[in-house]
Protein backbone atom coordinates (compact mmCIF):
# COMPACT_ATOMS: atom_id res chain seq x y z
CA UNK A 1 0.00 0.00 0.00
CA UNK A 2 1.53 3.27 -0.75
CA UNK A 3 2.28 5.89 1.64
CA UNK A 4 -0.16 8.17 3.57
CA UNK A 5 -0.26 12.04 3.89
CA UNK A 6 -0.86 12.55 7.47
CA UNK A 7 -3.43 15.53 7.51
CA UNK A 8 -3.43 18.33 9.78
CA UNK A 9 -4.99 18.42 12.96
CA UNK A 10 -8.53 20.99 12.56
CA UNK A 11 -8.52 23.89 14.56
CA UNK A 12 -11.92 23.37 14.82
CA UNK A 13 -12.64 21.17 17.93
CA UNK A 14 -16.00 19.41 16.38
CA UNK A 15 -13.59 17.86 13.84
CA UNK A 16 -10.45 16.82 16.19
CA UNK A 17 -11.84 13.67 16.83
CA UNK A 18 -12.58 12.52 13.48
CA UNK A 19 -8.95 13.89 12.55
CA UNK A 20 -7.40 11.61 15.21
CA UNK A 21 -9.28 8.22 13.51
CA UNK A 22 -8.05 9.52 10.49
CA UNK A 23 -4.46 10.59 10.97
CA UNK A 24 -4.06 7.41 13.41
CA UNK A 25 -4.77 5.14 10.24
CA UNK A 26 -2.35 6.72 7.91
CA UNK A 27 0.34 6.10 10.14
CA UNK A 28 -0.37 2.61 10.48
CA UNK A 29 -0.56 2.54 6.70
CA UNK A 30 2.95 4.24 6.97
CA UNK A 31 4.49 1.18 9.04
CA UNK A 32 4.24 3.06 11.94
CA UNK A 33 3.78 1.56 15.79
CA UNK A 34 1.12 2.16 17.95
CA UNK A 35 3.11 3.99 20.18
CA UNK A 36 4.94 6.10 17.77
CA UNK A 37 1.39 7.30 16.47
CA UNK A 38 0.70 8.31 19.75
CA UNK A 39 3.52 10.42 19.76
CA UNK A 40 3.03 11.88 16.76
CA UNK A 41 -0.69 12.23 17.07
CA UNK A 42 0.49 14.26 20.17
CA UNK A 43 2.92 16.46 18.60
CA UNK A 44 0.15 17.88 16.27
CA UNK A 45 -3.07 18.59 18.27
CA UNK A 46 -4.50 22.08 17.83
CA UNK A 47 -5.85 21.45 21.67
CA UNK A 48 -5.22 19.42 24.47
CA UNK A 49 -6.66 16.10 24.46
CA UNK A 50 -9.78 15.15 26.63
CA UNK A 51 -9.23 13.56 29.80
CA UNK A 52 -8.66 9.89 29.77
CA UNK A 53 -6.10 8.91 26.83
CA UNK A 54 -8.12 10.08 24.05
CA UNK A 55 -5.57 10.18 21.61
CA UNK A 56 -4.14 6.38 22.43
CA UNK A 57 -8.28 5.50 22.21
CA UNK A 58 -8.11 6.10 19.18
CA UNK A 59 -5.13 5.20 18.04
CA UNK A 60 -5.56 1.39 19.67
CA UNK A 61 -8.71 1.30 17.38
CA UNK A 62 -7.44 1.78 14.77
CA UNK A 63 -4.22 -0.76 15.72
CA UNK A 64 -6.74 -3.51 16.63
CA UNK A 65 -8.70 -3.62 13.54
CA UNK A 66 -7.95 -6.35 11.42
CA UNK A 67 -8.95 -4.38 8.46
CA UNK A 68 -7.21 -1.61 6.61
CA UNK A 69 -8.98 1.43 4.65
CA UNK A 70 -9.51 0.45 1.04
CA UNK A 71 -9.58 2.72 -1.68
CA UNK A 72 -12.30 3.71 -4.13
CA UNK A 73 -12.69 6.31 -6.73
CA UNK A 74 -9.02 7.81 -5.99
CA UNK A 75 -9.73 8.52 -2.12
CA UNK A 76 -9.70 6.74 0.85
CA UNK A 77 -12.47 4.57 2.35
CA UNK A 78 -12.46 4.36 6.28
CA UNK A 79 -13.18 1.38 8.14
CA UNK A 80 -16.76 2.76 9.76
CA UNK A 81 -16.38 3.89 13.17
CA UNK A 82 -19.72 5.36 15.58
CA UNK A 83 -20.48 8.82 14.31
CA UNK A 84 -22.62 11.08 16.79
CA UNK A 85 -24.46 14.45 15.40
CA UNK A 86 -22.55 17.49 15.87
CA UNK A 87 -23.35 20.55 18.12
CA UNK A 88 -26.76 22.57 16.80
CA UNK A 89 -26.06 25.54 18.38
CA UNK A 90 -29.47 26.88 17.26
CA UNK A 91 -31.15 24.56 19.41
CA UNK A 92 -28.97 24.82 22.33
CA UNK A 93 -29.85 28.87 22.21
CA UNK A 94 -33.67 27.88 22.08
CA UNK A 95 -33.31 25.77 25.73
CA UNK A 96 -31.14 28.81 26.87
CA UNK A 97 -34.47 30.99 25.80
CA UNK A 98 -36.34 30.07 28.71
CA UNK A 99 -33.56 31.47 31.44
CA UNK A 100 -33.09 28.28 32.89
CA UNK A 101 -29.23 28.10 34.43
CA UNK A 102 -26.77 27.69 36.82
CA UNK A 103 -28.29 29.14 39.72
CA UNK A 104 -31.37 26.64 38.73
CA UNK A 105 -29.23 23.78 39.08
CA UNK A 106 -28.38 24.81 43.12
CA UNK A 107 -31.72 25.58 44.12
CA UNK A 108 -32.78 21.97 42.44
CA UNK A 109 -30.35 20.14 43.95
CA UNK A 110 -31.67 17.77 46.68
CA UNK A 111 -28.41 18.22 49.21
CA UNK A 112 -26.26 21.33 49.21
CA UNK A 113 -22.76 20.39 49.69
CA UNK A 114 -20.74 23.59 51.62
CA UNK A 115 -18.91 21.39 53.68
CA UNK A 116 -15.03 20.39 53.14
CA UNK A 117 -13.85 18.70 49.98
CA UNK A 118 -12.71 16.12 51.31
CA UNK A 119 -16.21 15.04 53.53
CA UNK A 120 -17.95 16.30 49.88
CA UNK A 121 -15.60 13.39 47.88
CA UNK A 122 -16.36 11.04 50.64
CA UNK A 123 -20.30 11.14 50.86
CA UNK A 124 -20.44 11.24 47.66
CA UNK A 125 -18.58 8.20 46.58
CA UNK A 126 -19.89 6.62 49.09
CA UNK A 127 -23.83 6.94 47.87
CA UNK A 128 -23.01 6.75 44.13
CA UNK A 129 -20.58 3.44 44.23
CA UNK A 130 -22.25 1.40 47.38
CA UNK A 131 -20.44 -1.56 48.78
CA UNK A 132 -16.87 -1.57 47.80
CA UNK A 133 -15.90 -1.95 44.24
CA UNK A 134 -12.87 -1.30 42.47
CA UNK A 135 -12.50 2.52 41.32
CA UNK A 136 -10.22 3.95 38.31
CA UNK A 137 -9.03 7.36 39.61
CA UNK A 138 -6.35 9.82 39.05
CA UNK A 139 -5.24 11.58 35.71
CA UNK A 140 -4.06 10.56 32.29
CA UNK A 141 -0.23 10.35 33.52
CA UNK A 142 -0.83 9.21 37.15
CA UNK A 143 -3.37 6.72 37.68
CA UNK A 144 -4.44 3.49 40.38
CA UNK A 145 -7.68 1.68 40.80
CA UNK A 146 -8.24 0.47 44.13
CA UNK A 147 -11.14 -0.44 46.36
CA UNK A 148 -12.91 2.39 46.96
CA UNK A 149 -12.54 2.02 51.04
CA UNK A 150 -8.56 2.44 50.21
CA UNK A 151 -9.00 5.84 48.53
CA UNK A 152 -12.04 7.14 49.85
CA UNK A 153 -10.51 9.47 52.59
CA UNK A 154 -8.27 11.26 50.10
CA UNK A 155 -10.56 11.33 47.26
CA UNK A 156 -10.39 15.02 47.60
CA UNK A 157 -6.77 15.66 46.55
CA UNK A 158 -7.34 13.19 42.65
CA UNK A 159 -8.58 15.32 39.52
CA UNK A 160 -10.23 12.70 37.60
CA UNK A 161 -12.51 9.17 38.05
CA UNK A 162 -13.90 6.50 35.84
CA UNK A 163 -17.43 6.77 36.29
CA UNK A 164 -18.13 3.15 36.33
CA UNK A 165 -16.76 0.54 38.77
CA UNK A 166 -13.40 -1.85 37.24
CA UNK A 167 -13.87 -5.64 36.99
CA UNK A 168 -10.02 -6.14 37.73
CA UNK A 169 -7.57 -3.76 38.87
CA UNK A 170 -5.33 -4.52 35.23
CA UNK A 171 -6.33 -4.56 31.80
CA UNK A 172 -5.18 -4.72 28.82
CA UNK A 173 -5.06 -1.55 26.26
CA UNK A 174 -5.99 -1.31 23.28
CA UNK A 175 -2.38 -1.40 21.96
CA UNK A 176 -2.10 -4.59 24.61
CA UNK A 177 -0.01 -2.96 27.51
CA UNK A 178 -0.75 -4.15 31.23
CA UNK A 179 -2.39 -0.72 33.03
CA UNK A 180 -4.66 -0.25 35.43
CA UNK A 181 -6.79 2.22 33.46
CA UNK A 182 -8.22 0.15 30.79
CA UNK A 183 -11.39 -0.19 28.60
CA UNK A 184 -11.03 -3.81 28.91
CA UNK A 185 -11.18 -3.70 32.65
CA UNK A 186 -13.95 -1.22 32.71
CA UNK A 187 -17.17 -2.41 34.03
CA UNK A 188 -20.89 -2.22 33.03
CA UNK A 189 -21.87 1.61 32.51
CA UNK A 190 -22.96 3.51 35.84
CA UNK A 191 -23.35 6.93 34.62
CA UNK A 192 -23.38 8.41 31.04
CA UNK A 193 -21.57 11.75 31.57
CA UNK A 194 -22.47 14.86 29.79
CA UNK A 195 -19.99 17.20 28.91
CA UNK A 196 -19.41 20.56 26.68
CA UNK A 197 -16.92 23.40 26.90
CA UNK A 198 -18.06 24.92 24.32
CA UNK A 199 -20.75 27.08 24.92
CA UNK A 200 -20.72 28.88 28.16
CA UNK A 201 -21.99 27.41 31.72
CA UNK A 202 -25.39 29.19 31.73
CA UNK A 203 -26.06 27.13 28.38
CA UNK A 204 -24.41 23.97 29.65
CA UNK A 205 -26.77 24.26 32.29
CA UNK A 206 -29.67 24.84 30.63
CA UNK A 207 -29.08 21.90 28.34
CA UNK A 208 -28.63 19.57 31.27
CA UNK A 209 -31.84 20.47 32.89
CA UNK A 210 -33.44 19.65 29.24
CA UNK A 211 -31.95 16.30 29.45
CA UNK A 212 -32.86 15.62 33.20
CA UNK A 213 -36.29 15.05 31.72
CA UNK A 214 -35.07 12.53 29.74
CA UNK A 215 -32.74 10.56 32.05
CA UNK A 216 -32.43 10.66 35.55
CA UNK A 217 -29.65 13.55 36.58
CA UNK A 218 -28.00 12.48 39.66
CA UNK A 219 -25.25 15.05 40.00
CA UNK A 220 -23.66 17.85 38.44
CA UNK A 221 -20.12 19.38 38.71
CA UNK A 222 -18.37 22.13 37.62
CA UNK A 223 -15.12 21.16 36.55
CA UNK A 224 -13.22 24.27 38.06
CA UNK A 225 -12.79 25.61 34.18
CA UNK A 226 -14.76 25.92 31.38
CA UNK A 227 -17.82 23.16 31.56
CA UNK A 228 -20.02 21.18 33.85
CA UNK A 229 -20.25 17.90 33.55
CA UNK A 230 -23.96 16.18 34.07
CA UNK A 231 -23.68 12.44 36.04
CA UNK A 232 -27.04 10.48 34.52
CA UNK A 233 -27.55 7.58 36.23
CA UNK A 234 -27.93 4.70 33.10
CA UNK A 235 -27.16 1.25 35.14
CA UNK A 236 -28.76 -1.87 33.44
CA UNK A 237 -29.25 0.06 30.15
CA UNK A 238 -27.86 -0.74 26.95
CA UNK A 239 -25.42 1.29 24.78
CA UNK A 240 -28.36 0.76 21.92
CA UNK A 241 -30.63 1.96 24.65
CA UNK A 242 -28.54 4.92 25.46
CA UNK A 243 -27.56 5.68 21.91
CA UNK A 244 -30.55 7.98 21.21
CA UNK A 245 -30.28 9.92 24.41
CA UNK A 246 -26.84 10.37 23.57
CA UNK A 247 -27.31 11.48 20.36
CA UNK A 248 -29.11 13.87 21.20
CA UNK A 249 -27.25 14.66 24.01
CA UNK A 250 -24.19 15.46 21.20
CA UNK A 251 -26.83 17.29 19.31
CA UNK A 252 -27.03 20.11 22.15
CA UNK A 253 -23.31 19.98 22.58
CA UNK A 254 -21.51 17.01 24.34
CA UNK A 255 -18.17 15.59 23.97
CA UNK A 256 -18.76 12.36 22.30
CA UNK A 257 -15.27 11.08 23.74
CA UNK A 258 -17.39 10.49 26.75
CA UNK A 259 -19.30 7.68 25.04
CA UNK A 260 -16.46 5.78 25.63
CA UNK A 261 -16.91 3.90 29.23
CA UNK A 262 -13.18 3.80 30.34
CA UNK A 263 -13.18 7.71 30.03
CA UNK A 264 -11.96 10.10 32.93
CA UNK A 265 -14.48 12.80 34.06
CA UNK A 266 -13.67 15.10 36.85
CA UNK A 267 -13.78 13.88 40.25
CA UNK A 268 -16.57 15.45 42.87
CA UNK A 269 -14.91 17.22 45.04
CA UNK A 270 -11.93 16.89 43.48
CA UNK A 271 -8.73 19.32 42.88
CA UNK A 272 -7.70 20.38 39.04
CA UNK A 273 -4.46 20.49 37.73
CA UNK A 274 -4.79 24.57 37.54
CA UNK A 275 -5.41 24.42 41.70
CA UNK A 276 -9.45 25.62 41.20
CA UNK A 277 -11.77 22.73 43.64
CA UNK A 278 -14.11 20.66 41.01
CA UNK A 279 -17.40 21.62 43.00
CA UNK A 280 -21.07 19.69 43.05
CA UNK A 281 -23.37 22.09 42.30
CA UNK A 282 -26.39 19.74 42.16
CA UNK A 283 -26.81 16.48 43.52
CA UNK A 284 -30.12 13.97 43.74
CA UNK A 285 -29.53 11.07 45.12
CA UNK A 286 -33.20 9.89 44.39
CA UNK A 287 -32.12 9.00 41.08
CA UNK A 288 -30.48 6.27 42.31
CA UNK A 289 -31.84 2.69 43.14
CA UNK A 290 -32.65 2.58 47.19
CA UNK A 291 -31.94 -1.21 47.95
CA UNK A 292 -28.54 -1.58 46.33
Amino acid sequence: MNAQKIPSCPKAGTGVHSWMMEAAWACRINGMTAEDTARELHSRMTRNPSPGCEIETAVGKVFDSPDLPVTGGGSRIWPKTQKWPSRNDEQIEALAADGRGVDDLRKESRRRFACSPEVTSRAVLKNIFPGNPLLCVGNKYDFHTSPLSEFVDVAYTYEQIVPSPMTAKHGRTQAGKLSEHTLEATGPRRFLIIEGDGTSKEHQAAVLLHLATIAPLTMVIDSGGKSLHGWFFVAGKSDAQLAPFFSRACNLGADPALWTRSQFVRMPGGLRDNGNRQSVIYYNAGTLPENE
